[in-house]
């Protein structure tokens, strides 16, 4: 797993509960260190165990804190960067649904050791879609669903998310968009410093 992610879990994890729950955790985990380093490949047992650990000190489900990690990497402080890559999707919540397929690319144009899961969306209706994704552990796609919440929050949009379907290759999620302009949503400019111009 790389280390963005693993990093990303662990400042969520620290950030949220504190740096001396963290460092139960890791201690759980058996992690032969005491933080992540972001561009190290590291073997996937060592996430798992850092969510199984998080989950039993936490007294949480692990797929709590997954859906929590998702809506975390794009919504706090450092995620802001991802965040702007994942509004360049599109200009509604739709169109940034239909972009998700390029995501693992363009991830890789940044980071070319950076593999995401290949994704697949399915539109089954009017407003209503699946993504099937490959997971590297099983629920990993609660990641997703967190990260999907967080951005249908960013563009205003309603949506109803949830697991449809887990395999060991991979997670189904279903996509109910009730309403597209629910909300004014954040906003958004190509330019960085627009805002500071206006």
């Amino acid at each position: 797993m790389h280390g963005l992610v693993n990093l990303a879990m662990e400042l969520y994890l620290r950030e949220t509960f504190g740096a001396q729950m963290w460092h139960r955790i890791a201690g759980q985990a058996a992690l032969p260190f005491q933080s992540f380093e972001p561009l190290i490949i590291y073997d996937i047992a060592l996430t798992v165990a850092v969510i199984d650990a998080a989950s039993a000190l936490l007294d949480r489900p692990a797929d709590a804190i997954l859906e929590d990690l998702g809506t975390y990497i794009v919504s706090s402080a450092s995620g802001e960067r991802l965040r702007r890559l994942l509004r360049f999707g599109g200009v509604g919540f739709r169109d940034f649904l239909h972009s998700l397929e390029e995501l693992p690319a363009r991830a890789r144009l940044a980071l070319p050791d950076f593999h995401l899961p290949d994704m697949v969306l399915t539109e089954m209706a009017e407003a209503e879609f699946t993504l099937a994704l490959g997971a590297p552990f099983g629920g990993a796609g609660y990641v997703m669903i967190g990260l999907l919440r967080a951005m249908a929050d960013d563009y205003g949009a309603l949506a109803l998310l949830e697991m449809r379907a887990q395999a060991g290759d991979g997670d189904v999620i279903s996509i109910h968009v009730l309403d597209e302009g629910y909300a004014a949503g954040r906003r958004f400019d190509l330019a960085v410093g627009a805002l500071s111009r206006c």
